[in-house]
């Protein structure tokens, strides 16, 4: 429990600071500002400050930025888990809480420029028995309204609660990720709120034009208003690098928030998809029969589709939804693999899966669909069925398939385009042995890259030859052999010590099974399977030891805040496979 906490705290802080925040930005900066007096009036000044008409007004407009931040994490929070529920149980539009904070944002920015509406709006509680109207209390409704609109950046943490919450399994620990996510997440808007409130005290200009502030404040809700309603912000996200993408996979990729996901799942149902890791060394592999497409509400672009009607083709089957921005820097790539390879074989279906409920207006699908150019056809998943048949974890997901109708290879999250279409080539190839394919794409991979960072290492029979140290053992392959460490080993490259079994996809470690590794990295990983342990010395400090158990899987060997050169001497225990190093 307090791990899925402190998860869903990093998580959500990773995302507080990336570019979803943005659009939100400057009416939380306003909204912790924006104070009046009791008629509506900049307050008088007195010996070069602001005198506000009680010391209480004074405390409740510090509160102020406070009561926005708690509006919205109680709303994002209470919406984001029940709210898919409670309108399929009132049977209300799907597209309702969208428009109700959109109507919120409207009010309180027609009420800052005008305030006789403002008075009239707070007029049914003036009534209230000895509780007066309290000046800067509507903040708190503004945060609720705040709540409704805001959609941060999906990640794994995100996915877990989402889809917990579509299947209507809500416990205690998808309530308790949930909140400590939305707290990461508006703790950045609070400093913003907090601000603009300093500001708004100190800052002389502030001071003496507070109605001018006010009426900026005001403008600027109502423009945020009309953007979201267009969904403008999205066109500028778009075009900002995902520069918290590679870290918010690391913080909330963790084994705790990969089984709260898939106990979403509700049986083992397509298990033979967990035979494949994600990205598999991007390699083809053999990762069982495809799930079909189920419960699906609706198709756009095309009649129903089934996985038994494209045998004999080629598909890729991509996850997504329309506010993801993840989702949208991606989609130029299916498009490209689409339009470059549709005549030679190749299919591509887009699975809608929602992640908020506005998300589940088939209109608010189309409509995005038509505006990024997708041609494809496009399966709305409002039900999660086929996200859930998949043992899909993430948005955006791509799922590739052979002619013969087998998963052979997935990819979750941005990046790594150009291995997807060199899959891609290579199964339309085995599909139609001698097809003419077009050249690669040219689409730039613009996620922030290290030219120092010591490039993917395979142990493979393939591969090997081409990062195997100088001075060693010569390779032996698809045979047991003993091997011997050269006197060094080079950056990026690896050599062998002890019995070792080199095949086609992976390097078997037998008695006194020993690899080194020279590299250039912030952190190091190996992919391994079997069963047994791995002793990790790195000549920086005392060795340790790490537990492999089942099928392959990603392992952390060495994490450093920047980028480290160094060498990797592991010993691994006899009968475990080792089959790639990545670097970060």
């Amino acid at each position: 429990m307090w791990t899925l906490i402190l998860i869903g705290l990093l998580g959500g802080l990773i995302t507080g600071v990336s570019p979803c925040i943005l659009p939100v930005l400057p009416v939380v900066f306003f909204a912790g500002g924006a104070k009046k007096t009791a008629d509506g009036e900049p307050p008088p000044e007195q010996d070069g400050g602001v005198a506000l008409a009680t010391r209480k007004q004074q405390r409740a407009h510090n509160r102020r930025p406070y009561a926005v931040i708690g509006g919205l994490v109680l709303s994002f929070t209470v919406f984001t888990l029940l709210g898919s529920l409670l309108i399929k149980a009132l049977n209300l539009p799907d597209d309702i809480l969208r428009i109700v904070g959109l109507v919120v944002l409207s009010v309180v920015g027609l009420s800052l420029l005008i305030p006789p509406l403002e008075r009239l709006l707070e007029k049914p509680f003036s009534k209230l028995p000895q509780r007066k109207v309290n000046p800067n209390g509507g903040g708190f409704g503004l945060g609720l309204g705040l709540g409704l609109l805001y959609v941060p950046c999906a990640g794994p943490v995100l996915t877990a609660i989402t889809i917990a919450a579509a299947n209507g399994k809500i416990g205690v620990e998808t309530v308790a990720l949930t909140v400590s996510f939305a707290i990461g997440a508006t703790a950045p808007l609070l400093v913003f709120a907090l601000a603009g409130a300093k500001i708004s005290e100190r800052v002389k200009f502030f001071r003496k034009n507070n109605g001018k502030v006010r009426a900026i404040g005001g403008v600027v809700m109502l423009l945020l208003a009309v953007a979201l309603y267009f969904d403008l912000p999205s066109l500028l996200q778009t075009k900002l690098p995902n520069y918290t993408g590679a870290l918010q996979e690391k913080v909330e990729g963790s084994d705790a928030i990969s089984k709260l996901r898939l106990s979403t799942l509700g049986d083992a149902s397509n298990q033979a998809l967990d035979k494949c890791a994600n990205n598999d060394q991007g390699q083809l592999r053999d990762c069982g029969p495809t799930p079909e497409f189920e419960n699906i509400d609706a198709w756009i672009n095309s009649s129903p589709q089934t996985m038994a009607g494209l045998k004999g083709k080629v598909v890729l089957v991509d996850f997504w939804t329309y506010s993801c921005i993840n989702c949208q820097r991606s989609i130029p790539h299916i498009k490209d693999l689409y339009s470059r390879y549709q005549a030679d074989g190749l299919e591509v279906v887009g699975v809608h899966t929602p992640e908020f409920a506005f998300e589940h207006d088939k209109g608010n699908v189309e409509a995005a669909t038509k505006k990024f150019g997708i041609t494809y056809p496009v399966a709305i998943d409002n039900e999660t069925s086929t996200f859930n048949n998949f043992r899909n974890q993430y948005w955006p997901a791509r799922y590739l398939i052979d002619a013969t109708g087998q998963v052979r290879y997935f990819k979750l999250g941005e990046g790594d385009y150009d291995q997807t279409e060199n899959l891609v080539r290579q199964l339309l190839q085995q599909a139609k042995p001698g097809v003419a394919l077009p050249a690669p794409g040219d689409l730039p991979d613009t996620r922030p890259t290290d030219e120092r960072t010591t490039r993917e290492t395979y142990l493979s029979r393939g591969e090997l030859p081409k990062t195997y140290a100088p001075g060693g053992t010569p390779l032996a392959l698809e045979k047991e052999a003993t091997y011997a460490f050269p006197p060094a080993v080079p950056d990026g490259k690896v050599a062998f010590a002890g019995n070792w079994t080199i095949d086609y996809e992976k390097s078997t470690a037998g008695a006194g099974a020993e690899v080194r590794l020279g590299y250039t990295a912030r952190s190091t990983n190996l992919v391994l399977a079997g069963e047994g342990t791995v002793t990790i010395a790195n000549g920086d400090g005392p060795s340790r030891t790490i537990k492999v158990s089942g099928t392959p899987n990603l392992y952390r060997l060495t994490q450093t805040p920047d980028l480290h050169t160094g060498q990797l001497t592991l010993t691994l225990s006899p009968g475990l496979q080792a089959y790639s190093f990545t670097f970060d």
